[in-house]
């Protein structure tokens, strides 16, 4: 799940039918090898429609509540945002033709001339200021309000420009305004009653407008031809996003040409779609990493010792074959390696001065002793909705026990999963609860922006005014490399505290019939309009 710096966390539904795999390696001690592709190869023609499979059904295409792979999936082709993330996980202009903070508390951005909606009308500043204010409003509840969290007022300041006030310096938030922080919707149609429901549909400026939606069954798009971007002028005519559930099905639908490809693919069909001969398995960038969050840092949990002890007992290997059909590599820490994007290179050794999370159950066992922690309970939560979540909530439940704990299992209901993550008061009687968790901006600091005090995805409530000041650092260094280093020191931090117990990471996953090519392998795919760049292979 992704539940990044804001207030929804449906995106946990990811991890029951979309288990992927690791780092850009080759698996090792049983690990199941496989090979990053950052690309497919350049699209050599048009093709009249393809059909994609979506493992779920988005509740809304509003882009305040696009906080989950499946609505995103959609919404990458038709909304556009003021800034683009590319494939290669860069940050651009996008709707903003530019982007400049003349003061640290400042952002102002020209807004792109000559673009149209779906339905003809021309962007404006007004379109930009209306769709960015909407994320401040309480009424609309949006799910990306954290990364808002720093803004005084947004306002017009000229025909094309719009100026960010901020209460404190903020470098994120420009980057999230590549992510649907920053999507800019038609005004006219915001004011329409029941905006982003299945019978309004929504009205954007990207290469794809939404053509129908019957409920229940599929989403289909259609080519705009007043898209203002020639570097990505749609070749497939129509998109058709059908929803297939079970993560079988998907696997067969796939294997029978019944849908052309689809991302997010269940572990356990890796086997069948690797063998495929009408199409080819992809694992690509991303920037996700699975992990068990402690989520009640006053009980047994709140001692560093007993959250360590609890690491070391872990057996991350079987793990990864378990839950992850081998597909994945062993975490250092709680974020992605693949989200610095922002210093690629300086990552790798801040990595490398992490300690390695090897299996010590003696150690382990010895370190709960010292702390007076044997016997205690702790309760982590599992459920139906995923057999990765069982998984590992049964390895977990072994571990502890292994060094002494008492590890009980609550049974959650696949429907109630996801508010773990939104409602605090689900979250009671719960010291564990396992995640999956993506960014959406090339900058750790997404990630570790939210462990400081307060922040509403800081699920265990840790608290740390050294950490906090690190934070407020590395948001107001606008050289990137300077803020990198700010953040590996935050790593540091959180490793060392174990403010979440990171297991592995994971690559993103698509599966491609070989009559098409173009589409990026990565989790760009959920911002950047991935299917403009799908076509014919031949």
């Amino acid at each position: 799940m992704r539940a990044s710096r804001t207030a929804a966390a449906t995106t946990l539904l990811t991890l029951a039918v979309a288990a992927c795999g690791g780092a850009p390696r080759g698996g090792g001690g049983g690990s199941a090898a496989f090979e990053i592709t950052k690309d497919t190869a350049p699209a050599k023609g048009p093709v009249d429609s393809v059909t994609w499979s979506l493992y779920a059904e988005p509740q809304s295409l509003d882009y305040a509540y696009a906080f989950d792979y499946h609505p995103n999936t959609v919404l990458a082709n038709v909304c556009e945002q003021l800034m683009r993330i590319t494939p290669d996980l860069k940050v651009e202009p996008g709707l903003a033709s530019a982007a400049a903070s003349p003061d640290p508390r400042r952002w102002v951005y020209t807004i792109r001339s000559g673009v149209r909606f779906h339905d003809g009308s021309i962007l404006t500043a007004d379109d930009v200021v209306a769709s960015m204010r909407r994320h401040l409003d309480p009424k609309v509840g949006s799910y990306w309000v954290s990364a808002y969290k720093d803004v005084d007022r947004i306002e017009k300041t000229g025909p094309m420009e719009v100026t960010v006030h901020l209460k404190k310096p903020d470098q994120l938030f420009n980057e999230e305004m590549g992510t649907s922080a920053g999507t800019i919707e038609s005004a006219a149609s915001l004011a329409r009653p029941g905006y982003g429901a299945p019978d309004t549909g929504v009205n954007c400026t990207g290469p794809y407008a939404l053509d129908s939606w019957q409920k229940g069954q599929s989403i289909t798009l259609r080519k705009f031809g007043g898209y203002w971007d020639p570097s990505l002028t749609p070749k497939a005519d129509t998109i058709k996003a059908v929803f297939i559930t079970d993560p079988a099905a998907r696997v067969n639908a796939l294997l029978s040409g019944e849908v052309d490809g689809g991302y997010l693919l269940p572990s356990t069909g890796f086997p069948k779609l690797r063998a495929a001969d009408n199409g080819t398995l992809y694992f690509g960038p991303n920037t996700t990493a699975v992990n068990v969050i402690p989520t009640d840092l006053k009980g047994t949990l709140g001692d560093v010792r007993v959250r360590r002890a609890l690491s070391m007992a872990l057996d991350r290997e079987g793990i990864i074959k378990a839950a992850a059909g081998g597909v994945a590599t062993p975490a250092k820490a709680p974020g992605a390696i693949g989200a610095w994007g922002i210093a690629p290179e300086a990552a790798k050794g801040y990595y490398a001065r992490l300690p390695a999370l090897t299996q010590d159950v003696a150690g382990a066992k010895k370190l709960i002793q010292e702390t007076g922690a044997a016997g205690r309970k702790i309760v982590m939560a599992t459920s139906t909705l995923a057999p990765d979540i069982g998984v590992i909530a049964n390895a977990v439940q072994s571990a502890g026990q292994a060094i002494g704990l008492r590890v009980e299992l609550k049974a959650v209901a696949p429907e109630a999963y996801t508010a773990l993550f939104s409602d605090p008061k689900a979250r009671e009687g719960i010291d564990l609860v396992m995640t999956i968790w993506y960014d959406s901006t090339p900058d750790p600091l997404e990630f570790y922006g939210i462990l400081q005090t307060g922040d509403f995805a800081n699920y265990g409530g840790y608290s740390n005014p050294d950490y906090d000041a690190l934070v407020a650092k590395a948001n107001a260094q606008a050289d990137p490399a300077a803020r990198a280093a700010t953040v590996a020191e935050l790593q540091e931090i959180a490793v060392r505290e174990m403010v979440w117990i990171p297991l592995y990471e994971v690559p993103h996953t698509l599966f491609l019939n070989k009559r098409l090519t173009g589409a990026p392998t990565g989790i760009s795919q959920l911002v950047f309009p991935w299917a403009a760049r799908l076509g014919s292979a031949g």
